[in-house]
Protein backbone atom coordinates (compact mmCIF):
# COMPACT_ATOMS: atom_id res chain seq x y z
CA UNK A 1 0.00 0.00 0.00
CA UNK A 2 1.61 3.45 -0.93
CA UNK A 3 0.55 6.72 -0.30
CA UNK A 4 0.92 10.15 -2.19
CA UNK A 5 3.36 12.86 -0.30
CA UNK A 6 -0.19 15.63 -0.34
CA UNK A 7 -2.44 13.24 0.64
CA UNK A 8 -0.48 10.99 3.94
CA UNK A 9 1.11 14.97 5.02
CA UNK A 10 -0.83 16.28 7.78
CA UNK A 11 -1.57 19.61 8.39
CA UNK A 12 0.53 20.94 11.18
CA UNK A 13 -2.26 22.82 12.81
CA UNK A 14 -4.37 19.72 13.37
CA UNK A 15 -1.47 17.59 14.88
CA UNK A 16 -1.85 17.41 18.67
CA UNK A 17 1.75 17.86 20.58
CA UNK A 18 2.84 14.91 22.93
CA UNK A 19 1.29 16.30 26.11
CA UNK A 20 -1.90 16.31 24.60
CA UNK A 21 -1.64 12.77 23.51
CA UNK A 22 -0.13 11.44 27.00
CA UNK A 23 -2.23 13.74 28.74
CA UNK A 24 -4.96 10.83 27.73
CA UNK A 25 -3.83 8.13 29.76
CA UNK A 26 -2.60 11.00 32.48
CA UNK A 27 -2.53 9.37 35.74
CA UNK A 28 -1.15 5.61 34.39
CA UNK A 29 1.27 7.44 32.86
CA UNK A 30 2.70 9.41 36.23
CA UNK A 31 2.06 5.95 38.05
CA UNK A 32 4.21 4.05 35.11
CA UNK A 33 6.67 6.64 35.55
CA UNK A 34 7.52 6.27 38.94
CA UNK A 35 7.66 2.25 38.55
CA UNK A 36 10.50 3.28 36.16
CA UNK A 37 12.71 4.18 39.05
CA UNK A 38 10.79 1.83 41.50
CA UNK A 39 11.54 -1.79 39.58
CA UNK A 40 15.03 -1.18 40.39
CA UNK A 41 16.48 -2.74 43.58
CA UNK A 42 20.11 -4.06 42.79
CA UNK A 43 22.53 -3.96 45.58
CA UNK A 44 25.25 -3.09 44.26
CA UNK A 45 24.94 0.82 44.43
CA UNK A 46 26.85 1.44 41.31
CA UNK A 47 24.36 -0.31 39.38
CA UNK A 48 21.64 2.13 40.90
CA UNK A 49 23.66 4.84 40.14
CA UNK A 50 24.27 4.38 36.69
CA UNK A 51 20.53 3.03 35.97
CA UNK A 52 19.22 6.04 37.72
CA UNK A 53 21.47 8.43 35.57
CA UNK A 54 20.34 7.05 32.17
CA UNK A 55 17.04 6.60 33.01
CA UNK A 56 16.64 10.27 34.35
CA UNK A 57 17.93 11.17 30.64
CA UNK A 58 15.21 9.21 29.06
CA UNK A 59 13.04 10.64 26.47
CA UNK A 60 9.56 11.02 26.58
CA UNK A 61 8.29 7.61 27.25
CA UNK A 62 6.90 6.88 23.87
CA UNK A 63 6.71 3.19 24.24
CA UNK A 64 5.10 2.99 27.61
CA UNK A 65 2.83 5.46 26.48
CA UNK A 66 2.23 3.27 23.85
CA UNK A 67 1.53 0.02 25.90
CA UNK A 68 -1.21 2.51 28.24
CA UNK A 69 -3.13 3.65 25.35
CA UNK A 70 -3.61 -0.31 24.01
CA UNK A 71 -4.48 -1.58 27.19
CA UNK A 72 -7.10 1.37 28.14
CA UNK A 73 -8.60 0.96 24.31
CA UNK A 74 -9.05 -2.71 25.17
CA UNK A 75 -10.40 -1.88 28.62
CA UNK A 76 -11.25 1.80 30.10
CA UNK A 77 -10.31 1.08 33.56
CA UNK A 78 -7.01 1.45 35.68
CA UNK A 79 -4.45 -1.71 35.07
CA UNK A 80 -1.76 -1.95 37.47
CA UNK A 81 -0.35 -4.61 35.52
CA UNK A 82 -0.20 -2.72 31.88
CA UNK A 83 1.01 0.39 33.72
CA UNK A 84 3.70 -2.71 35.26
CA UNK A 85 4.47 -3.55 32.03
CA UNK A 86 4.63 -0.08 30.07
CA UNK A 87 7.38 0.68 32.78
CA UNK A 88 9.40 -2.84 31.65
CA UNK A 89 9.37 -2.09 28.55
CA UNK A 90 11.09 1.49 29.25
CA UNK A 91 13.23 -0.23 30.94
CA UNK A 92 14.64 -2.70 27.70
CA UNK A 93 14.41 0.54 25.70
CA UNK A 94 16.94 2.31 27.66
CA UNK A 95 19.10 -0.90 28.04
CA UNK A 96 19.23 -0.55 24.50
CA UNK A 97 20.01 3.18 24.29
CA UNK A 98 22.89 2.39 26.64
CA UNK A 99 24.32 -0.24 25.05
CA UNK A 100 23.79 2.38 21.31
CA UNK A 101 25.69 4.77 23.18
CA UNK A 102 29.05 2.59 23.86
CA UNK A 103 28.77 1.03 20.14
CA UNK A 104 28.81 4.82 19.16
CA UNK A 105 31.13 6.24 21.50
CA UNK A 106 28.32 8.80 22.18
CA UNK A 107 29.06 11.08 24.62
CA UNK A 108 26.00 13.24 24.67
CA UNK A 109 22.26 11.72 24.21
CA UNK A 110 19.24 14.53 24.47
CA UNK A 111 22.27 17.27 25.51
CA UNK A 112 23.49 14.95 29.01
CA UNK A 113 26.35 12.86 29.70
CA UNK A 114 25.61 9.08 28.19
CA UNK A 115 26.64 6.35 31.14
CA UNK A 116 29.84 5.40 29.29
CA UNK A 117 31.48 8.96 29.13
CA UNK A 118 30.32 9.76 32.92
CA UNK A 119 31.70 6.45 34.02
CA UNK A 120 33.50 3.89 31.25
CA UNK A 121 32.31 1.67 28.69
CA UNK A 122 32.42 -1.74 30.59
CA UNK A 123 30.42 0.39 33.84
CA UNK A 124 27.92 0.98 31.10
CA UNK A 125 27.46 -2.33 28.90
CA UNK A 126 27.15 -3.96 32.56
CA UNK A 127 24.69 -1.86 33.75
CA UNK A 128 22.62 -2.14 30.48
CA UNK A 129 22.84 -5.86 30.98
CA UNK A 130 21.18 -5.47 34.26
CA UNK A 131 18.42 -3.72 32.68
CA UNK A 132 17.49 -6.45 30.54
CA UNK A 133 18.22 -8.93 33.11
CA UNK A 134 15.97 -6.96 35.57
CA UNK A 135 12.94 -6.56 32.90
CA UNK A 136 12.95 -10.21 32.56
CA UNK A 137 13.25 -10.45 36.33
CA UNK A 138 9.93 -8.48 36.51
CA UNK A 139 8.09 -10.07 33.66
CA UNK A 140 8.43 -13.57 35.57
CA UNK A 141 6.07 -12.39 37.99
CA UNK A 142 3.20 -12.08 35.45
CA UNK A 143 3.15 -15.51 35.40
CA UNK A 144 2.16 -15.21 31.28
CA UNK A 145 4.07 -17.32 29.10
CA UNK A 146 2.76 -15.89 26.24
CA UNK A 147 4.16 -12.50 27.49
CA UNK A 148 7.51 -14.31 28.12
CA UNK A 149 7.53 -15.28 24.41
CA UNK A 150 6.65 -11.98 22.87
CA UNK A 151 9.59 -10.46 24.98
CA UNK A 152 12.05 -12.95 24.71
CA UNK A 153 11.61 -12.95 20.79
CA UNK A 154 11.71 -9.20 20.75
CA UNK A 155 14.56 -8.63 22.55
CA UNK A 156 16.49 -11.57 20.53
CA UNK A 157 15.25 -9.81 17.16
CA UNK A 158 16.65 -6.29 18.97
CA UNK A 159 20.13 -7.62 19.35
CA UNK A 160 20.10 -8.89 15.79
CA UNK A 161 19.22 -5.52 14.62
CA UNK A 162 21.79 -4.45 16.14
CA UNK A 163 24.50 -6.69 14.97
CA UNK A 164 23.19 -6.52 11.45
CA UNK A 165 24.08 -2.29 11.50
CA UNK A 166 26.78 -3.16 13.14
CA UNK A 167 27.75 -5.96 10.21
CA UNK A 168 26.98 -3.15 7.51
CA UNK A 169 28.68 -0.15 8.79
CA UNK A 170 30.65 1.67 6.67
CA UNK A 171 29.40 -0.50 3.58
CA UNK A 172 28.71 1.67 0.83
CA UNK A 173 26.81 -1.79 -1.13
CA UNK A 174 23.92 -1.90 1.78
CA UNK A 175 20.92 -1.77 0.59
CA UNK A 176 17.38 -0.93 1.34
CA UNK A 177 16.40 -4.22 2.32
CA UNK A 178 19.25 -4.66 4.20
CA UNK A 179 18.01 -0.95 6.28
CA UNK A 180 14.65 -2.40 6.77
CA UNK A 181 15.52 -5.74 8.20
CA UNK A 182 17.96 -3.44 10.61
CA UNK A 183 15.09 -1.57 11.76
CA UNK A 184 12.63 -4.01 11.89
CA UNK A 185 14.95 -5.37 14.89
CA UNK A 186 16.58 -2.52 16.48
CA UNK A 187 13.80 -0.24 16.47
CA UNK A 188 10.13 -1.46 15.32
CA UNK A 189 10.38 -4.53 17.24
CA UNK A 190 10.14 -3.03 20.63
CA UNK A 191 7.31 -0.97 19.23
CA UNK A 192 5.26 -4.03 18.99
CA UNK A 193 5.96 -5.43 22.37
CA UNK A 194 4.46 -2.62 23.71
CA UNK A 195 1.69 -3.28 21.85
CA UNK A 196 0.72 -6.72 22.07
CA UNK A 197 2.06 -6.91 25.09
CA UNK A 198 -0.91 -4.81 26.64
CA UNK A 199 -3.08 -7.49 24.53
CA UNK A 200 -2.03 -10.47 26.15
CA UNK A 201 -2.28 -8.75 29.30
CA UNK A 202 -5.96 -7.41 28.52
CA UNK A 203 -6.87 -11.20 27.08
CA UNK A 204 -7.14 -9.06 23.79
CA UNK A 205 -5.26 -12.26 21.73
CA UNK A 206 -7.65 -11.30 18.59
CA UNK A 207 -5.96 -7.63 18.02
CA UNK A 208 -2.06 -9.58 18.09
CA UNK A 209 -1.82 -9.60 14.19
CA UNK A 210 -3.48 -5.78 14.02
CA UNK A 211 -1.18 -4.58 16.61
CA UNK A 212 1.86 -6.13 15.27
CA UNK A 213 1.41 -4.30 11.66
CA UNK A 214 1.14 -1.22 13.46
CA UNK A 215 4.04 -1.49 15.83
CA UNK A 216 6.54 -2.40 12.91
CA UNK A 217 5.15 0.35 10.52
CA UNK A 218 5.07 3.02 12.92
CA UNK A 219 8.75 2.17 14.19
CA UNK A 220 9.38 1.99 10.41
CA UNK A 221 8.41 5.59 9.75
CA UNK A 222 9.66 6.39 13.64
CA UNK A 223 13.35 5.73 12.02
CA UNK A 224 13.10 6.33 8.68
CA UNK A 225 12.18 9.83 9.90
CA UNK A 226 14.74 10.11 12.81
CA UNK A 227 17.47 9.34 9.74
CA UNK A 228 16.06 12.19 6.88
CA UNK A 229 16.13 14.75 10.27
CA UNK A 230 20.18 13.32 10.33
CA UNK A 231 20.47 15.29 6.99
CA UNK A 232 17.73 18.32 7.03
CA UNK A 233 17.01 18.45 11.15
CA UNK A 234 17.99 20.86 13.90
CA UNK A 235 20.91 19.56 15.45
CA UNK A 236 20.04 21.66 19.05
CA UNK A 237 16.80 20.15 19.15
CA UNK A 238 17.90 16.19 18.31
CA UNK A 239 21.35 16.86 20.16
CA UNK A 240 23.62 15.66 17.75
CA UNK A 241 25.12 17.29 14.71
CA UNK A 242 23.94 16.76 11.07
CA UNK A 243 25.83 13.98 9.43
CA UNK A 244 26.75 12.05 12.79
CA UNK A 245 25.07 8.59 10.96
CA UNK A 246 27.62 9.22 8.16
CA UNK A 247 30.21 9.93 9.89
CA UNK A 248 29.77 6.88 11.88
CA UNK A 249 28.84 4.79 8.67
CA UNK A 250 25.32 3.71 10.07
CA UNK A 251 23.46 2.59 6.90
CA UNK A 252 20.66 4.45 7.00
CA UNK A 253 17.91 5.11 3.97
CA UNK A 254 18.76 8.35 2.64
CA UNK A 255 22.66 7.59 2.74
CA UNK A 256 21.53 4.46 0.52
CA UNK A 257 19.01 6.12 -1.74
CA UNK A 258 21.94 8.78 -2.30
CA UNK A 259 24.54 6.70 -3.15
CA UNK A 260 21.83 5.14 -5.56
CA UNK A 261 20.65 7.91 -7.21
CA UNK A 262 24.06 9.34 -7.52
CA UNK A 263 25.50 6.33 -8.94
CA UNK A 264 23.53 7.11 -12.14
CA UNK A 265 23.72 11.10 -12.07
CA UNK A 266 26.41 12.35 -10.31
CA UNK A 267 30.12 9.86 -10.45
CA UNK A 268 32.32 12.59 -8.46
CA UNK A 269 29.61 12.84 -6.02
CA UNK A 270 28.93 9.36 -5.77
CA UNK A 271 32.61 8.56 -5.44
CA UNK A 272 33.27 11.16 -2.45
CA UNK A 273 30.14 10.10 -0.71
CA UNK A 274 31.19 6.20 -1.10
CA UNK A 275 34.30 7.04 0.70
CA UNK A 276 33.31 8.94 3.38
CA UNK A 277 30.20 5.76 4.16
CA UNK A 278 33.44 3.40 3.89
CA UNK A 279 36.22 5.49 6.15
CA UNK A 280 33.51 7.83 8.38
CA UNK A 281 36.18 10.73 6.90
CA UNK A 282 34.00 13.70 6.34
CA UNK A 283 36.39 16.85 6.45
CA UNK A 284 33.88 18.34 4.27
CA UNK A 285 30.28 17.30 6.06
CA UNK A 286 28.60 20.44 4.86
CA UNK A 287 29.62 19.43 0.67
CA UNK A 288 28.68 15.53 1.42
CA UNK A 289 25.25 16.77 3.33
CA UNK A 290 24.57 18.94 0.43
CA UNK A 291 25.46 15.98 -1.82
CA UNK A 292 22.73 13.80 0.06
CA UNK A 293 19.69 16.50 -0.09
CA UNK A 294 20.64 17.52 -3.66
CA UNK A 295 20.12 13.91 -4.85
CA UNK A 296 16.38 13.58 -4.16
CA UNK A 297 17.36 10.97 -1.70
CA UNK A 298 15.40 12.72 1.03
CA UNK A 299 12.16 13.32 -0.76
CA UNK A 300 12.56 9.79 -1.42
CA UNK A 301 12.88 8.92 2.27
CA UNK A 302 9.92 11.02 3.23
CA UNK A 303 7.57 9.52 0.70
CA UNK A 304 8.67 5.58 2.29
CA UNK A 305 8.11 7.23 5.80
CA UNK A 306 5.17 8.73 5.05
CA UNK A 307 3.72 5.17 3.52
CA UNK A 308 4.99 3.07 6.04
CA UNK A 309 2.64 5.80 8.48
CA UNK A 310 -0.07 5.51 6.28
CA UNK A 311 -0.04 1.66 6.85
CA UNK A 312 0.47 1.70 10.60
CA UNK A 313 -3.02 3.77 10.38
CA UNK A 314 -4.44 1.28 8.16
CA UNK A 315 -3.70 -1.46 10.88
CA UNK A 316 -5.26 0.84 13.07
CA UNK A 317 -8.77 0.59 11.74
CA UNK A 318 -9.67 -3.04 12.83
CA UNK A 319 -9.10 -1.94 16.68
CA UNK A 320 -11.49 -0.65 18.82
CA UNK A 321 -12.54 2.71 18.09
CA UNK A 322 -12.22 5.24 21.11
CA UNK A 323 -10.50 8.11 22.29
CA UNK A 324 -7.11 5.81 23.04
CA UNK A 325 -6.99 4.38 19.25
CA UNK A 326 -7.40 8.44 18.31
CA UNK A 327 -4.07 8.89 20.53
CA UNK A 328 -2.25 5.95 18.60
CA UNK A 329 -3.44 7.53 15.42
CA UNK A 330 -2.09 10.97 16.49
CA UNK A 331 1.10 9.84 17.58
CA UNK A 332 1.75 8.77 13.57
CA UNK A 333 0.79 12.11 12.56
CA UNK A 334 3.09 13.69 15.37
CA UNK A 335 5.67 11.82 14.13
CA UNK A 336 5.10 12.37 10.31
CA UNK A 337 4.53 16.52 11.15
CA UNK A 338 8.70 16.61 11.97
CA UNK A 339 8.95 16.26 8.34
CA UNK A 340 7.72 19.41 7.93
Amino acid sequence: MTTSLANASPSPVSVPSYADIQSIVADDFEIMDKQVFGSLNSKVQLVMSVSQHVINAGGKRMRPLITLLCARMFDDNPSEKAMHLAAITEMLHTATLVHDDVIDESGQRRGKPTANATWDNATAVLVGDYLIARAFNLLVGFQSLPLLQVFSDGTCDIAEGEVLQLQHQHNPAATEADYLNIIDGKTSRLFMMATQGAAILQDKTEYMQALGDFGQHFGNAFQIIDDVLDYSGDSELMGKNLGDDLAEGKPTLPTIKALELLKDTDQKGYQQLRVAVQTGKTPNAEQLIALVRDSGSLEYCKKRALEETALAQQALKTLPDNRYRQGLYQLTELASARLL
